[in-house]
């Protein structure tokens, strides 16, 4: 099934851990989009700004579950959304 992944970061390095854990849990990257830095709204854990990144990745329902756990403890992930993409 496909997900897009949506996430936040201080960091663009970090997103080299992201994608180790993709190779941990068998989860296929299929597309990468980076937004770029941008301003954010309201302050987020003391950030002001943040790079957002857009990925559409490919995986089964019980990888998932457990990339949503791990993504909740990566403390230099500053928010992230994953969302199930329909098929056609």
């Amino acid at each position: 099934m496909k997900y897009e992944l949506t996430f936040l970061l201080q960091d663009k390095a970090e997103t080299k851990t992201i994608k180790d854990l993709f190779t941990l849990l068998s989860v296929k990257l299929i597309k990468e989009d980076t937004w770029g830095k941008k301003t954010l709204a309201y302050p987020i854990a003391k950030s002001r700004s943040a790079l957002f990144f857009h990925w559409i990745i490919e995986t089964d329902k019980k990888s998932v579950m457990e990339l949503k756990k791990r993504l909740n403890y990566n403390e230099k992930l500053i928010r992230y959304l994953l969302l199930a993409v329909e098929e056609k």
